[in-house]
């Protein structure tokens, strides 16, 4: 049985380094949001055969866009980016782009992104707040091994690995931004969602685990009833991650631009999700706890201790 969670510095210190990463690049490069927050419009076009930016950037320079943010698409195709216009404008413009098929058109006021920005913050805190809320409940009843903070420490775990996964996706994201121009949008937040209720899963699983040992096994040998939790669901876990991150790169490699950024994201929240479970999470219980004892390697047919699970 490979001893996991004896490394947990060397884990801890890993996701310091990449959450401070993260955090540098959201400062020095802050997230670029599309015209789901800013407002604006947005026109995808694909030709038969691609001008070049700068050709495009000519031909719209007589209708007063302001800033025109223009990022390629598939093989032959443009995304234009720019402020909100009238339908006389926009139709001008498909005049003027000769050869263009228009593939999405789509306009939002600077009002409405406000509110869509405000929902998705909103969104974001009370998934986290909920999830803290569930899993403190949830084990409660192992409180009357540890004492009434135990539950707490659970629920702590659990959020300090989700911040942790939501650090990693917008730093990246971030990164990408600078990079590639690559904007967030609603999208983004719906992977963000979803990657939290994910990586949430995956730690109860584990901690489910633990408890269900420590019922077996007592509570004097606990670092060691974590390790064995931890090795009898790493395979299953990786497992899961695995075959999840095969259909997403599926979605990323076949579908469109806009589906491929929220493909791209749920990818990088499972593979941090993972991570955050193993080394962040599981690890964060045994805080406060001291080793004593050692356990069996094999799970032993006995009576378990009833604490009312």
């Amino acid at each position: 049985m490979f001893s996991i969670v004896s490394k947990r510095k060397i884990f801890f210190s890993i996701s310091a380094v990449v959450c401070l990463a993260a955090i540098l690049c959201l400062i020095i490069c802050p997230l670029k949001l599309g015209i789901d927050f800013t407002g604006g419009a947005m026109i995808e076009l694909s030709f038969e055969e691609r001008p070049s930016i700068e050709q495009i950037k000519e031909k719209l320079n007589s209708f007063n866009l302001g800033e025109v943010k223009i990022s390629q698409t598939g093989e032959n195709g443009y995304l234009l980016r720019f402020k909100e216009i009238d339908e006389q404008t926009h139709q001008e413009i498909l005049k003027v782009l000769t050869g263009a098929k228009e593939e999405r058109y789509e306009i939002v006021g600077p009002t409405i992104g406000q509110e869509v920005k405000t929902k998705a913050k909103t969104a974001i805190i009370l998934s986290v707040i909920l999830i803290f809320v569930y899993i403190v409940w949830a084990f409660r009843k192992i409180s009357r091994f540890f004492g009434r903070q135990e539950s707490w420490r659970y629920g702590a775990g659990a959020i300090l690995a989700l911040i942790h996964d939501m650090l990693i996706m917008c730093g990246f994201f971030a990164l990408l931004g600078f990079l590639k121009g690559t904007e967030v949008d609603t999208l983004f937040i719906s992977a963000l969602l979803t990657i939290l209720g994910y990586s949430v899963n995956d730690t109860i699983v584990i901690y489910d685990r633990i408890r269900e040992n420590t019922l077996l096994y007592g509570r004097d040998n606990f670092e060691e009833v974590v390790n064995l939790s931890l090795n009898e669901s790493l395979v299953r876990s990786l497992n899961t991650s695995l075959t999840t991150l095969l259909v997403v790169l599926t979605i990323a490699l076949f579908t469109g631009s806009s589906t491929q950024i929220f493909a791209l994201a749920l990818a990088v929240g499972i593979i941090s999700g993972t991570w955050s479970t193993i080394a962040i999470a599981t690890p964060f219980v045994l805080l406060g706890h001291t080793k004593k004892g050692t356990v069996p390697k094999s799970r032993p047919s006995q009576t378990r201790i009833n604490i009312g699970f």
